[in-house]
């Protein structure tokens, strides 16, 4: 436990020497982004689910630390600043969380700690994803992200240019992103928590479109339901994939299940956080109490990528129930799995899908 601490303080600390030049080092490098589902502790997760900036030849590898937790190395994608989201793959009531990242030689390292509800350290499979971008958009395209830790932005992106903000504290936080509004509901959210030393979930409370920004409401609670004072990521993408604002692949999707109280299939509305880059019509259905399968059609390609958030107000929060899959075309979730303690329940999700190609 001693040495799994120290490499996250040191990781830790090389976060903190690259803080005050994010912006400006940004400005001059490429993107970068890399995803992972990370099945193991230690070796070469699942190949069929990894991909990423790096040239070919490389993997993902996975390191073992403490009870829990893992440090996926990112290969040839050095870089500070980006943001990592990440969801728990289990039929359980289990979180996980990012600790830290940062460049580790070459590579890009992301310590990841898993947890049962009550706070028990736990390791269980998991997605996750790194990215970091520059540059801007064409309207209605959008692109946005804030990792909020200390109490102040450590890292952003907005591809209309503008300067995110974030205000609020102790559990409950809303996130400004100018320039990227909207007229109705449109796009999809992700969030994360971050935190090195503390179980720690964090999910969208609420969300407010407008022409002029979009607003959105954060909000972290302990190992149980106490409202949380911790860092977190927040990404905000429309039309565009959840790795970033580089050259977008082919195929990728998201939608918001609004309405969990529908048995479905049924496509929710308004279209907008429904998207399809093959404009095909994602679809969403009940598998029992809690349990939601999505179905993003004509956009399933091996390696890809999914994630998962709880919306609302209250503690829920969501997982994956076991590893998605692709069959004729499509990507099938079965399941988004949602819970109010350790009961599952039926309740708003965010859902997002990539493939890398």
């Amino acid at each position: 436990m001693r040495q799994s601490l120290r490499v996250v303080m040191g990781i830790l600390f090389a976060v903190a020497m690259l803080a005050t030049g994010v912006t400006t080092a940004q400005a001059a490098v490429p993107n970068r982004w890399g995803f992972a589902v990370v099945d193991v502790t230690s070796g070469i997760p699942n190949p069929g689910h990894q991909a990423g900036s790096w040239p070919g030849g490389f993997n993902v590898t996975v390191t073992p630390g403490g009870a829990g937790q893992t440090f996926v190395r990112f290969p040839q994608i050095a870089i500070g600043g980006g943001v990592v989201h990440v969801t728990a793959i289990s039929p359980n009531a289990y979180w996980c969380q990012a600790q830290t990242w940062g460049p580790s030689g070459v590579d890009l390292v992301v310590a990841v700690q898993c947890y049962r509800y009550g706070g028990a350290p736990v390791f269980t499979p998991y997605s996750v994803v790194f990215e970091q971008s520059t540059g801007t958009l064409p309207a209605p395209q959008a692109f946005g992200y804030v990792h909020y830790n200390g109490g102040a932005i450590a890292a952003q992106f907005n591809s209309a240019g503008g300067v995110n903000t974030v205000a609020g504290g102790g559990g409950v936080w809303t996130v400004t992103l100018p320039g990227l509004g909207s007229t109705g509901f449109a796009g999809n959210l992700q969030v994360t928590a971050v935190d090195p030393g503390q179980p720690a979930r964090c999910k969208v409370g609420g969300w407010a479109p407008a022409v002029g920004a979009q607003t959105v409401q954060v909000r972290c609670h302990n190992a149980t339901s106490a409202p949380l004072n911790t860092g977190w990521t927040l990404t905000y993408q429309r039309e565009r994939a959840i790795t970033g604002a580089a050259i977008p692949p082919k195929n990728f999707a998201y939608t918001f299940d609004n309405t969990p109280a529908n048995p479905g299939p049924y496509a929710p509305v308004p279209p907008p956080v429904n998207y399809n880059s093959q404009t095909a019509v994602n679809t969403v259905q009940t598998s029992g109490t809690g349990q939601r399968m999505v179905l993003f059609p004509a956009v399933g390609v091996l390696q890809d990528h999914v994630q998962a958030t709880a919306y609302g107000p209250g503690p829920e929060f969501c997982n994956l129930l076991t590893l998605w899959a692709t069959s004729g075309g499509a990507a099938i979730v079965r399941n988004v799995v949602c819970y109010n303690a350790g009961t599952r329940l039926d309740y708003p999700s965010l859902v997002t899908y990539t493939s890398a190609f």
